[in-house]
């Protein structure tokens, strides 16, 4: 996906920061970038591995499909968004995979309805058996599908995404409660067991700042006017 050198980062702007990183033109930079964080995926020969990737969380499946499949596995990924727009990498996955789901909440293209849904139908066919879950997206997603495996006994991972502040385990903002004790996401994780995570507890850390992260893109989208308004102003002055 990315030539040696490089890197490929899938960013959805959904607030002051991700506006700020996609508007960067060619040429322009980062001060910092830090990565990866935390203990690799857990890659071995599982028989049958169900990717479960919603929105940007599909980028993080993408690289363990084509890890999962060279130890032998059966890689198959099912991949959602709120609507068609929201389904990335499905022909990358599909060079991978054996099998790819799309799904859409909408009912706009794919599978119409949640992963979870398709998730559950490949669970229960007999043809070929899951043995492993892995899934990276929403907390909510990531939940539903830890109970529908619970009960199945199938292994599942969960790839988790709290706000993360230096990324060394110092300032624990990334904490996640695991078996009832905590953790970090940017040293012990991002994966853990999905079905010993308190998925409650992550989705109340997750809402924290959103007064704070609503109050940074009310200031820069006010920025952006005013920068408007100067840039039209100045060009109604007439050169010297």
């Amino acid at each position: 996906m990315s030539s040696a050198g490089t890197i490929t980062l899938v960013v959805q702007v959904i607030g002051a920061t991700t506006e700020r990183l996609c508007a960067l033109r060619a040429g322009e930079s980062l001060q910092d970038v830090v990565g990866p964080l935390g203990k690799p995926t857990e890659i071995t020969h599982f028989g049958h591995v169900v990717l479960v990737g919603g929105g940007v969380g599909t980028a993080v499946i993408y690289p363990q499909a084509g890890a999962l499949k060279a130890r032998g596995n059966r890689v198959t990924a099912v991949i959602g968004g709120r609507s068609r727009p929201y389904v990335i990498l499905e022909d990358e996955l599909r060079a991978i995979c054996h099998a790819v789901y799309p799904c859409t909440d909408d009912g706009s293209y794919g599978y119409a309805g949640f992963v979870t849904g398709q998730l559950r139908e490949l669970v229960e066919a007999s043809e070929h058996p899951v043995h492993a879950v892995i899934t990276a997206g929403p907390v909510g997603m990531m939940k539903a599908v830890a109970n529908l495996t619970r009960d199945r006994n199938i292994h599942t991972i969960a790839s988790l995404n709290p706000i993360m502040v230096d990324g060394t385990g110092m300032c624990g903002g990334c904490r996640v409660s695991v078996r009832g004790r905590t953790m970090f996401a940017c040293v012990d994780g991002p994966e853990f067991d999905a079905h010993a995570v308190d998925f409650d507890a992550l989705t109340d850390r997750l809402v924290a700042y959103r007064d704070h992260e609503r109050a940074a893109w009310q200031r820069l989208q006010s920025d952006a006017r005013h920068q408007c308004k100067l840039e039209a102003a100045l060009a109604e002055v007439p050169d010297p």
